[in-house]
């Protein structure tokens, strides 16, 4: 039988092997069923619960030290040889093609 957790089981402390454990233990007195049917499905569980947490999106996750890491990576993946815009680029009337002098 294929033990879904192999790869979770060894980031775990003794103390949380010991203490999952316990819960099959548990889990099989509840249902009355045999810790072997158990334990395949609580692995499963487990497998899903941690990959969850995982899967969530940067912006949920991320510590500050990531955002300014992250934030700074992109801003330099950017090309330095891009002309800089003129002032009448940036004004109102370089943006918008409307008489300033209407109302608005």
């Amino acid at each position: 039988m294929k033990n879904n957790n192999n790869q979770i089981l060894p980031l775990l402390t003794e103390a949380d092997r010991e203490e999952l454990e316990g819960i099959v233990q548990v889990l099989a007195n509840v249902t009355k069923l045999p810790v072997e049917m158990v334990k395949p499905h609580f692995d499963a569980l487990l497998e899903q619960l941690i990959k969850s947490k995982h899967d969530q999106p940067f912006y949920k996750t991320a510590t500050d030290l990531e955002w300014i890491t992250a934030f700074r990576e992109w801003a330099e993946s950017h090309r330095r040889d891009t002309p800089l815009l003129s002032e009448y680029a940036l004004s109102r009337a370089g943006i918008y093609d409307d008489d300033e002098n209407e109302d608005i």
